[in-house]
């Protein structure tokens, strides 16, 4: 009974959280704007960076960073110290589902009629209280990606991309030999950061779409006519 109480708490928990969108709310407390009327018409980091500036750049980046952090420490708290359970004996594993569930508050809100931002800054804000190395490696090439492309678009996708990958890299391999008498449900945690990865990926088919036909903006360019 714990287990199912405990799956039912991370999921409305962590999705209730995800859906309190810092863009939207920090613009509106700000500058007295909803985001989704300017630039991108998206409710993300990116777009409020674009259109109002650095300071509520900043604002919205310090709530996305509390909001998944907050959501994955509290299940993690009640699923194994209030409710005493651990799914797949891994204590980890419900870290990642209550980060896709934030990450599908953020995107799909059902406070702002399920129109939300991307998930990127959320996933990443998110998958460091998650598993830190892995979300290292994974920024680490949005990092890399973004500094030669100058798209932020694409540095987005390829660590998408990429977080199931190093999270089977390093749990299969990378911890069983730092950490050995440390276990991992590596498949089950690796099929999560999947379903992360095409959540993140299905949100940018417009940037994918603008990237084929070189209309994408680059980090830090306005429209025309903004």
């Amino acid at each position: 009974m714990n287990n199912v109480i405990g799956v039912i708490f991370t999921v409305v928990f962590s999705y209730l959280i995800g859906s309190l969108n810092s863009p939207i709310i920090v613009c509106k407390l700000l500058k007295g704007k909803d985001i989704r009327d300017y630039g991108s018409n998206n409710a993300g980091l990116t777009n409020v960076l674009r259109v109002f500036g650095k300071g509520p750049a900043l604002a919205t980046l310090l709530c996305d960073l509390a909001k998944g952090v907050v959501a994955v420490v509290t299940c993690r708290l009640v699923c194994h110290h209030v409710l005493g359970v651990a799914y797949f004996d891994d204590p980890h594993f419900i870290g990642y589902v209550a980060g896709l569930f934030v990450m599908l508050g953020h995107c799909f809100p059902v406070f702002y009629g399920f129109h939300g931002g991307k998930g990127v800054l959320i996933a990443a804000t998110t998958l460091i209280a998650i598993d830190p190395l892995t979300c290292l490696f994974a920024v680490s090439l949005f990092a890399i990606l973004l500094a030669i492309t100058k798209y932020v678009s694409v540095g987005s996708i390829f660590a998408a991309i990429s977080y199931p990958v190093f999270t089977f890299i390093n749990q299969n391999f990378l911890y069983k030999a730092i950490f050995p008498d440390k276990f991992y449900a590596v498949i089950p945690n690796t099929c999560v950061g999947v379903l992360i990865c095409i959540l993140i990926v299905s949100l940018h088919h417009a940037n994918i779409g603008r990237l084929l036909n070189g209309t994408e903006n680059k980090f830090g360019q306005k429209k025309k006519g903004e």
